[in-house]
């Protein structure tokens, strides 16, 4: 027992430990049908994050193009097995269970990813090319469940790996001066729906009544949140149900809203101190491969908690990125304790814990 917890990072279990519980206290207060669900993908997860801890995270870099195979099936099957909701196709259902493995993934691919830019360094633009194909496959498929913001996430963690992994300057320069004359061709093959959020986030007030109502009403529940919050329970936008998807895409103004700006620096400060652990991590690792994977698996977190809080609170446009460990849902939960436990492995074996 001693050597399975040997140069363990108590202080990510921690703040795992109090993100849950503000999850169970908001779940319970907007969706109290839902608390049993998530506590069960809770401890389930809790099992995930130790299984993984302890599994040596090379054996990623040895089977990357397997991992990265049977991703990209995993995929591809879900167009044909998959479950339809609200236009999307990204959950296949496991014993009344729905998996979204878009985001179950997501640290499986970074894995894959990560040992191919390792072994084939980005230096040379032949092999640039070869990792762009890799990346642009997965992502693909996933933009067309429709998920983009599953797709973000990975594109901007993409993008964090290969400056971790060397590549010459001048291709990330010509990559952002080419960005904006791709927009346009982004923007066309946006659907409906999410263009008119990108209109709605520039001009809220264009339809209050309809795409733009879910942004006005998470800025009134986060406002009327104010120190100490309303309490649990009285959170009159999601109470009353004024405030859509109060579990899930907007949990954090559920919670802002019932537990103020204390709650929310709380909050805030458990999320900094896993995102400071994990670049210690990295800065600290003595493995070029844990080095690219951490800063991968660290970019998945902090990009989700960026764009769900900046959606949140009206800086950045809604879409479907939940918060991590604290929004609904076993899948992302899942996802995260995965991250969470290759990390903890990598604390294990790359370094000494400081």
């Amino acid at each position: 027992m001693t050597r399975f917890f040997r140069n363990f990072d108590w202080w990510i279990i921690i703040c795992v430990i109090i993100l849950a519980a503000f999850s169970l206290a908001v779940i319970n207060s907007v969706s109290p049908n839902l608390v049993l669900a998530q506590l069960i993908f809770f401890l389930l997860g809790l099992a995930v994050l130790l299984l993984f801890a302890n599994i040596d995270y090379h054996l990623y870099a040895n089977l990357w193009p397997l991992i990265y195979f049977i991703s990209v099936v995993i995929l591809l099957v879900t167009f044909l097995i998959g479950i339809e909701s609200r236009g999307a196709i990204r959950w296949i259902e496991f014993g009344g269970f729905r998996l979204q493995f878009s985001e179950l993934l997501k640290p499986f691919l970074v894995a894959g990813i990560s040992a191919s830019l390792v072994s084939l360094p980005p230096v040379k633009w032949q092999r640039m090319l070869i990792h762009l194909v890799l990346v642009a496959l997965p992502a693909f498929l996933i933009l067309r469940q429709p998920d983009l913001g599953s797709a973000l996430v990975y594109l901007i963690s993409f993008v964090a790996m290969i400056f971790i992994a060397g590549i010459p300057w001048w291709y990330l320069l010509a990559a952002a001066l080419l960005v904006p004359l791709g927009l346009p061709l982004v923007y066309r093959v946006l659907k409906g729906y999410q263009r008119q959020r990108i209109i709605s986030f520039l001009n809220p007030h264009t339809d209050p009544l309809g795409s733009s109502y879910n942004a006005i009403q998470s800025i009134i529940a986060v406002g009327s949140g104010m120190i100490f919050g309303k309490g649990m329970g009285h959170g009159t936008q999601s109470q009353l149900a004024f405030l859509p998807e109060r579990h899930t895409d907007f949990a954090f103004a559920s919670f802002a809203e019932e537990f103020g700006i204390v709650g929310v620096t709380i909050l805030l400060l458990a999320y900094g101190v896993i995102f400071y652990r994990l670049l210690w991590l990295i800065s600290h690792s003595r493995d070029r491969y844990a080095t690219v994977l951490l800063t991968g698996l660290l970019f998945i977190l902090v990009v989700q908690v960026v764009i769900n809080i900046g959606m949140n609170i009206g800086l950045l446009p809604v879409t479907g990125i939940t918060l991590p460990l604290v929004s609904y849902g076993g899948s992302s939960v899942l996802a995260v304790m995965v991250i969470l436990g290759i990390a903890e492995n990598v604390a294990k074996q790359a370094v000494e814990i400081g």
